[in-house]
């Protein structure tokens, strides 16, 4: 008895050991066509059938003849894929797309011949209306037909980041100033007896400073969350699965503290607690978000984080 089940468990245990190999490519059976585009896909992060939409003003494309047409060298080009020669394309009527087409990729083409981008994307708007243009070009006056990716490409606008920095610097001043000599409640210097607020302002803060890390750090990992978004944080690397949670948690808190001041103040003081809270916010998000990307912002983080927790201590001696 004790021999048989000995001779199974080394059976058992041969049959555990055993390794099938690594599974290569060939072992999936793909066209080189297929390949070609898992490859494109997995350094470009889009590839044929996925959606956008146009962010510019406008986007001209060139339209493909069916007949031959003399046209610049530039435009013209011998098409190679593997092996195989594509026919010559003959590109010289425009088209142009305007802000909020949506569009989808039908074709990518390498055009080893041109100096400017070898990548020529195909675009269709509809049935009738499609052409080729190079990425460089599409990308710039495009974004990914998704919420999620058109709301990251609004807050990460570098000019706008300026103008809000700006803007928000010396309004926010303005405004501190003004409410601390009329006595009014404001978070950080004359707040009221909750943690909410403080803990708002310190998450904005730590979540802006994430954000620009993962910018600056794993630049590739944010571009492919920027072309296929996702709010669930399980789905996603765990520098961006925390980034999320970080989100998730500012709603979070920042419905508990519209909650909690509505107890303390009355509906007026309510109002004006609450501006002044989000210009504090936007504060910290500009200032975080630019001043990471200069590395100054972890020092700041720590800075902000002792000050805010000395503030409301202090506040709740009083």
């Amino acid at each position: 008895m004790r021999r048989s089940l000995f001779t199974i468990l080394c059976m058992l245990l041969l049959c555990g050991c055993y390794n099938q190999g690594p599974i290569t490519p060939d072992a999936w059976n793909l066209t080189e066509q297929q390949l070609d585009s898992i490859s494109f896909y997995t350094t470009h992060h889009y590839t044929q059938g996925y959606n956008f939409v146009v962010s510019r003003d406008s986007l001209k494309i060139l339209e493909q003849q069916n007949e031959m047409m003399p046209v610049p060298d530039i435009l013209t080009a011998e098409i190679t894929a593997g092996d195989e020669t594509m026919p010559m394309l003959s590109l010289v009527d425009s088209i142009t797309l305007r802000r909020h087409d949506h569009l989808v990729v039908a074709d990518i083409h390498t055009v080893p011949s041109d100096s400017i981008d070898s990548v020529w994307v195909k675009v269709a708007r509809d049935q009738l209306t499609f052409g080729w243009v190079r990425e460089s070009e599409l990308l710039a006056a495009v974004s990914p037909d998704d919420p999620i990716s058109q709301f990251i490409d609004f807050f990460s606008d570098s000019h706008l980041l300026i103008f809000l920095a700006f803007c928000v610097l010396v309004g926010g001043a303005y405004g501190v100033s003004h409410l601390l000599r009329k006595g009014a409640k404001i978070v950080h210097f004359n707040d009221i007896p909750s943690f909410y607020p403080t803990l708002l302002c310190l998450l904005v803060a730590a979540s802006a400073v994430l954000y620009s890390s993962i910018q600056l750090f794993a630049p590739e990992m944010w571009r492919h969350f920027y072309y296929h978004p996702s709010l669930n944080p399980f789905a996603l690397p765990w520098h961006l699965g925390l980034f999320v949670i970080f989100v998730w948690t500012l709603l979070i808190v920042a419905i508990a503290t519209v909650d909690d001041v509505r107890h303390h103040l009355p509906l007026g003081e309510s109002i004006l607690y609450l501006g002044g809270l989000a210009a504090v916010c936007a504060v910290d998000y500009v200032v975080f978000s630019i001043t990471t990307l200069y590395y100054m912002g972890y020092p700041l983080l720590i800075a902000y984080i002792v000050f805010a927790i000395h503030r409301l201590l202090l506040q709740k001696s009083l």
